[in-house]
This record gives structure tokens, C-alpha cells and sequence, in this order.
């Protein structure tokens, strides 16, 4: 098999789901090929958010649903995108996530609260609670929100890029279900346990960091054993703790080398900050660590910083544009190449697809043509 890697790859892109791996393909006929077909936003859109009323949500809350994994397609993090529809639709019939689950705020002060999502739907528990981390800020100048009975929320970039709307400094996290095998060790203890962070800019992109704690995303894994290619050596483990290319054995295994990928590499660093994210989303919230959290549960961790608490809003974004032209000039490595700076590679996929459409893979179009006899919602359009 070809080695998935390509240069420039970024490493980690969010979180995968907490669910069993027989739960996470998207099959098809073998013969489909891998060439990506082309789909318009809003078609993609319409399709989803008929999707999700199917599964109960209200008109609302499906729309806003829709909207992060067509953010995920956007900006070509497919891992995260309209694949996951199959996990969703098991999640509500398996009865771990809730269409209208109730959403309760269990403690709070001015600047802080502790949510209980009721065991809903993490694309919409996590985006309320993010609401409620900028509205904070807006008041008191921060906002930290912690969530506990919640599920998987898609790609952690979604929730700090709410904030840039408001000129806010953003931040995400979310627990899981255990992938990542601690250094030296030889089973999994954490989840991928992502952190999101998003700073605006005035006239650069914003930096947006999504990043997974493990070695990669869970969900590059299932890419590459869609495509059918190898891992590179490093990412993924076999159930003995040993490395493994092979994408089918990692993904059944449900093993991630930390951050790192070895202890010679300092893998400790990933393993640390997994941790972190694991005592903010999990412990604090009392949702649980990685180890302790339910099947299809997550815990999650929302932050928003209102810039002008701390200097003039303006100035900030000048030198927040003077620091990504800085690091953008630096000479890179090999002659035609360039450096990027956190989320400016989304930020142009997104651009791209907006003009030519979102590309997804034949089996996931094959597989949302399925769904759309099997559920009774309107076919996705040309």
C-alpha cells in the first residue's frame, strides 16, 4: 500500500468519535474509484439538516448541527465531515445521544459554569455552551464553560472560530473515549483529546489550532483505510502496543501513539497534554477521565477572552498580523515551498470549495444516496 502521508500535512485535525471502530466505516462498491465529485455548500447543507430533523433534532438545532460537518468538508478535514452521518444515526438509535435532550446549567458565576447537556448531541450541547462562554465574556471579560453528559461535537476548530466573531480569543477541548496508549505503556488510557485555539487578525487569516493529542486524528485512520494505504510508522499501534502501517490494524486496535509518536521523540509531551484536556473536560466537569467515560459520552471544555480586557483591540489584530507575517516569511525548508501558519490552509480550503464545491469521496456519496432511500429525506442535489 502507498504511504498516506504527504508533505505538508498538518497533525491532527480534532477528535475522533467515541464509538466501537465497526461503527466508524463508510462502505461501497469497490468499484467507485477515489476520485473526489464535487458538491455545493448549500446542497450539502439541505442534505444534512434534513438528516438530522430526521433523527429528531429541531429545525434549528439540525441546521447548526449541519453546519459544523459542512464546516469540516469545507475546509477538507473530511475526517469530521458528512462521513460521521452513519455514527450519528446509530448514536440516536442506540439511544446515547438525545434529539431533545435538555439543556441545564448546574453551576455558574459570572464568569464560569458547569453544563449538563443532558446526554444530547454534542454539535448541539458544545455549540450552546460556547454561547453561553462568549456571552460570559462579553460581561465579565472571560468565559470558561465546562460540560459534562455530552457526546462527540465534530471538529474542536469550530467552537474558538465562534469567538473571532465577536473579536474574542477562543478555545475548545473535549475528552473521549481512550485511543491514545500512554508512553511506555501498551493499551489505551486517553482519548485524542484535542485543543482548539483561535486568535482574529486584522487583515491575515485568523490562527486557528485544531490539533489532536495523539500522533494523528482517529479519523485519518479510517481515511486510510478507506483509500486503502498504508500509516505512516509512527501514528498507529497494534493491540500489543507495537507500531503498525497498517490502517485496519490500528483501527481495530483502537491504538494512537501520543503526540510525538515515541518516548525517544518525547511522546511524554502528548501524553502530558492529553492529560490536561482530560482533567479539564473530564474531572472538572465530573463527566468522567478517558478511562471512566461511557460509551459515546465526552466531556468537553469551552473558553472565550474578550482582547480588549487586556490592551486595545486593534492593536492586538495589527500584531497579530505582523506575528503571521513574520512567521509566513520565514525561508523554508525546500525551494518552492513556503510556511504556513495555523488554520490558514483550512481558511484557503474553504475559499477553494466555496467556488468549486466541497469535494467528497465516491462512498460517501454513494452511502448518502443510501440514507436518503433508507430515511425518506430528499436526495442530496447535483
Amino acid at each position: 500500500m502507498d504511504n498516506i502521508a504527504k508533505e505538508g500535512d498538518e497533525i491532527g485535525m480534532g477528535i475522533a468519535a467515541p464509538v466501537d471502530p465497526a461503527e466508524r466505516s463508510v462502505g461501497g462498491p469497490s468499484n467507485l474509484g477515489h476520485q473526489p465529485i464535487r458538491v455545493a455548500k448549500e446542497a450539502l447543507q439541505a442534505f444534512t439538516t434534513a438528516f438530522f430533523v430526521k433523527m429528531g433534532l429541531n429545525t434549528e438545532e439540525a441546521q447548526g448541527a449541519a453546519e459544523i460537518l459542512v464546516t469540516s468538508d469545507l475546509r477538507n478535514i473530511e475526517s469530521h465531515g458528512v462521513a460521521r452521518l452513519d455514527m450519528y444515526r446509530r448514536m440516536f438509535v442506540q439511544k446515547v445521544a438525545q434529539p431533545q435532550a435538555v439543556f441545564e446549567i448546574k453551576r455558574e458565576t459570572g464568569a464560569t459554569a458547569l453544563v449538563d447537556g443532558g446526554g444530547g448531541l454534542g454539535l448541539v450541547v458544545a455549540r450552546r455552551a460556547m454561547e453561553l462562554a462568549i456571552q460570559k465574556a462579553k460581561a465579565t471579560g472571560l468565559g470558561f464553560v465546562t460540560v459534562t453528559n455530552s457526546s462527540h461535537f465534530g471538529i474542536a476548530g469550530f467552537y474558538p472560530d465562534m469567538a473571532l466573531a465577536h473579536d474574542m480569543i477562543g478555545l475548545a477541548m473535549t475528552n473521549a473515549t481512550p485511543q491514545l496508549v500512554p508512553t511506555n505503556g501498551r493499551a489505551a488510557a486517553l482519548g485524542t483529546n484535542p485543543i482548539a485555539f483561535a486568535a482574529p487578525a486584522k487583515e491575515e487569516f485568523p490562527f486557528l489550532l485544531d490539533m489532536a493529542t495523539t500522533a494523528v486524528a482517529f479519523g485519518k485512520i479510517e481515511i486510510a483505510a478507506r483509500l486503502e494505504k498504508a500509516i505512516p510508522l509512527g501514528w498507529g499501534l497494534d493491540g500489543q502496543g507495537q507500531p503498525t502501517t497498517d490502517p485496519l490494524v490500528t483501527f481495530e486496535a483502537l491504538a494512537l501513539n501520543p503526540l510525538g509518536s515515541t518516548a525517544e521523540m518525547s511522546s511524554h509531551k502528548g501524553y502530558g497534554l492529553a492529560a490536561m484536556v482530560d482533567i479539564l473536560c473530564g474531572v472538572l466537569s465530573g463527566m468522567g477521565h478517558s478511562l471512566k467515560v461511557p460509551r459515546s459520552r465526552a466531556g468537553h471544555f469551552f473558553g472565550a477572552i474578550q482582547i480588549e480586557a487586556f490592551r486595545d483591540l486593534e492593536e492586538f489584530k495589527l500584531e497579530m498580523d505582523e506575528m503571521i507575517r513574520d512567521l509566513k516569511a520565514i525561508p523554508p525548508l525546500q525551494e518552492g515551498g513556503r510556511v504556513y501558519v495555523a488554520g490558514e490552509k483550512e481558511y484557503l480550503a474553504q475559499a477553494e470549495n466555496l467556488r468549486l464545491g466541497i469535494p467528497l469521496h465516491p462512498k460517501i456519496i454513494y452511502r448518502m444516496a443510501q440514507l436518503s432511500q433508507e430515511l425518506d429525506i430528499p436526495p442530496l442535489a447535483n
